[in-house]
């Protein structure tokens, strides 16, 4: 299995001529298939697929994490590419995906809905566990054992009521099964990275977990590099990372910086980031 970073926070370290942005995209080759695991906030990822030559029209499948725009607010030009490809994600949010910083700044943050209504037909929403393609696997709901990240703070559903906090049950995991052993995708674990290992193993007890992909959501104030909830909170999750175990951990987006470097000081060599261009094999 080969993943290619098509964008993320930080700048390539080898592609100068790579976009970066607020936002994260992944490409999964797999069995002779190839994922498409969200899709950034704009356009760029595509601009990055061509000069890293990745054909996106001969994408198979596209996963989105959660009904964010820094996930999926690329769909609009990924459908004028490809004419193919499904797109899973889960059910919508009971209100509209709202960020509210420093008490009065509300801003929508969710998917385009106009988009949504134009493509309907090539959506489709998940509501219990599902194979997609052989070995590659969606869970919409997430176990809720561990607390989730304090960096949800900001993050609300409007309804008519008002604002209230987004529990996130929009939000999936998804699961890769080769050779034996399972590479699991978050997007920004907005329920909890331990929760979402927990809800992968559950449903392949004793299946060892050879890696974990995504984002952990540990940054207070996207996108500002503060850190979500104290230093030995998040020392706590990088040793429960390990106890699982989960062989190698890649992460960035919105872990942040400051928490990725604590996450470095307890797992060591066991974890690396994932900055745009990036490409790593499983």
């Amino acid at each position: 299995m080969k993943i290619t970073t098509l964008i993320e926070n930080r700048e390539s370290i080898t592609e100068p001529g790579l976009i970066s942005e607020w936002g994260l995209s992944l490409y999964i080759e797999f069995n002779n298939h190839s994922i498409l695991f969200d899709t950034g906030a704009s356009g760029a990822f595509v601009d990055n697929a061509k000069h890293l030559s990745i054909k996106i029209d001969s994408v198979d499948v596209v996963v989105l994490s959660h009904h964010h725009f820094d996930h999926g607010g690329s769909l609009n030009r990924f459908f004028e590419l490809n004419s193919n490809a499904k797109v899973y994600l889960a059910d919508s949010p009971d209100g509209e995906c709202y960020i509210k910083i420093m008490g009065f700044f509300k801003k929508y943050i969710g998917l385009d809905r106009a988009m949504m209504d134009d493509h309907r037909e090539r959506f489709e929403f998940v509501g219990k566990p599902i194979e997609i393609i052989p070995d590659v696997f969606i869970f919409p709901k997430i176990i809720d054992v561990h607390p989730k990240p304090l960096g949800n703070k900001q993050l609300y559903l409007k309804t008519e009521g008002g604002l209230s906090p987004d529990e996130f049950s929009h939000e999936i995991v998804m699961a890769v099964k080769e050779n034996g052993k399972l590479v699991i995708f978050t997007g920004c674990s907005h329920n909890g990275i331990l929760n979402m290992i927990d809800t992968v193993a559950k449903e392949f007890e004793g299946v060892p977990i050879k890696a974990v992909i995504g984002g952990f959501h540990l940054v207070a104030s996207p996108p500002f590099n503060f850190m979500a909830g104290k230093k030995k909170d998040v020392e706590n999750i990088g040793k429960s990372v390990l106890k699982y175990p989960v062989e190698i951990t890649y992460t960035g987006h919105c872990t942040g910086k400051k928490a990725f470097n604590v996450l470095k000081s307890v797992m060591g060599d066991r974890i690396k980031d994932m900055p745009t261009g990036s490409s790593f094999d499983i």
